[in-house]
C-alpha cells in the first residue's frame, strides 16, 4: 500500500479525479460528488460558465468562444489550475467553508499504477490548492479492490481489472499489496472510438459524441453477443450531404469492431498472469477476475474475458465508485490491516 492506514485514517476528505467522472467522498457524509470531469469556459473572458453534468452537455454544442476543457486525462491532472476550478465548484461554497474549519486539513487520492514523479505532483498540487496541508496518494488499484470488498489482505490472490475511460489496470494481489501489475492504454474512449469509426466507414455515418454511450445502451442484454438483436437502428448525420440519416447496424458488426481494441485486455491480462507466481495463479482459478470501472458495464465485455481466460470474471456491484468508496473505508477505518506477530528466535 502507498501509505500506511493510520496515516489514511487522518484524512478528512478522498477524491479520484479521472478522465471521465470526478469523484469525492468526505468523511461522515459518504459520497458528495459524482460528476463528469468536464468545466466549460468562456475562452474570452475566462470565465467557468459550468462544471460536470451541464458542461458534459454542452460537448460539441457550443459557440466557438466556448470551449469544453477536460483537466485530467487518463487518470492523470493536465491541467491543474482548471482542475482546482472545477473541484472548487463541484463541491460548492458550504462543503468548502466546512472543509476549511479543519485545522490541518488531509486529503487522499487515486493515482494510477507506475504514475510517474510528475503525475503524482500535479494530484498533490491540485488538492493543495483547495487548502489540503498534506495528501496522501493510494494507487487506484488498491482502493478499488477495497470498495469492491476484495480480502486484500489475505495470503490469497485477487485478481482485479479497473476499466477507465483512458486505461485499464490490471492488478494481482496479495498481503495487501501489488504482486504484478499492468497498465494498457485502452479504456472506455479507445472502444467508442472504434464505434464511431465502423459507423464512418461502413455506413458513412458521423455519430454525434453523445450518441456512442446510448448505443452501447441500446446493444445491452446480450445486445453485444451473439444471442443478442442482430441489428439495431441508429441516428447520425450523412457523411456526404450533412443530413440527418438513419440506418440499421449489424449489431455482429459492431461486437466485432469493439472486440478489436479489446484484445490489448487480453494481452495485459496474459503478462500479468505469466508474471505472477504459480502459487497465486493457482487461487486465481477458483476466485476469478473481478471487474472494476465505468467501461466493465459494457454489454458482453465480461463473456468476451470469460471465453478468452477460462476463468470466472465477476462485475463489482457499483463498478463505477469502487476506487472512492475504497478510499473511504480507508478514510472511516474500515479496513483492519494484517497483523504479524515475529516469531521468536
Amino acid at each position: 500500500m502507498t501509505v500506511s492506514l493510520e496515516q489514511l485514517r487522518r484524512c478528512h476528505l478522498a477524491v479520484d479525479l479521472g478522465a471521465a467522472r470526478t469523484r469525492v467522498f468526505v468523511k461522515g457524509a459518504g459520497l458528495v460528488v459524482d460528476e463528469p470531469s468536464a468545466a466549460a469556459v468562456n475562452t474570452r473572458t475566462g470565465a467557468l460558465i459550468a462544471v460536470g453534468e451541464l458542461a458534459e452537455k454542452m460537448t460539441g454544442r457550443t459557440p466557438d468562444y466556448i470551449r469544453v476543457m477536460r483537466p485530467v486525462s487518463g487518470g492523470t491532472v493536465v491541467d491543474i489550475d482548471m482542475a482546482q476550478r472545477m473541484l472548487r465548484h463541484l463541491l460548492g461554497e458550504k462543503l468548502r467553508r466546512t472543509l476549511r474549519r479543519k485545522p490541518r486539513l488531509r486529503a487522499a487520492a487515486c493515482t494510477p499504477h507506475d504514475a510517474d514523479p510528475l503525475a503524482q505532483r500535479a494530484a498533490v498540487e491540485t488538492l493543495v490548492g483547495l487548502g489540503a496541508r498534506r495528501v496522501e496518494l493510494v494507487d487506484t488499484l488498491i482502493a478499488a479492490a477495497v470498495g469492491c470488498g476484495l480480502p486484500v489482505e489475505r495470503p490469497e490472490a485477487t485478481m482485479i481489472i479497473v476499466c477507465g475511460a483512458a486505461t485499464t489496470q490490471i492488478a494481482v494481489l496479495s498481503l495487501g499489496s501489488i504482486v504484478t501489475a499492468e497498465r494498457i492504454p485502452v479504456g472506455g474512449d479507445a472502444i467508442d472510438h472504434a464505434v464511431v469509426q465502423h459507423l464512418r466507414q461502413h455506413h458513412e455515418l458521423m455519430l454525434p459524441s453523445q450518441s456512442v454511450r446510448p448505443l452501447q445502451i441500446a446493444l445491452s442484454g446480450n445486445g453485444l453477443t451473439p444471442h443478442g438483436p442482430e441489428s439495431t437502428e441508429i441516428h447520425g448525420r450523412d457523411v456526404a450531404t450533412g443530413l440527418p440519416r438513419s440506418v440499421h447496424v449489424d449489431t455482429a458488426a459492431v461486437r466485432h469492431a469493439i472486440h478489436t481494441p479489446l484484445t490489448a485486455v487480453l494481452d495485459g491480462i496474459g503478462q500479468v498472469l505469466r508474471d505472477c507466481p504459480p502459487d497465486l495463479v493457482a487461487d486465481l482459478a477458483d476466485r476469478g477476475i473481478m471487474m472494476v470501472g465505468g467501461s466493465a458495464l459494457l454489454p458482453g465485455f465480461d463473456q468476451m474475458l470469460r471465453d478468452a481466460t477460462g476463468v470466472p470474471i465477476h462485475i463489482a456491484e457499483r463498478p463505477d465508485i469502487c476506487a472512492v468508496l475504497g478510499l473511504g473505508a480507508m478514510l472511516e477505518g474500515k479496513v483492519q490491516p494484517l497483523t504479524l506477530t515475529p516469531v521468536a528466535g
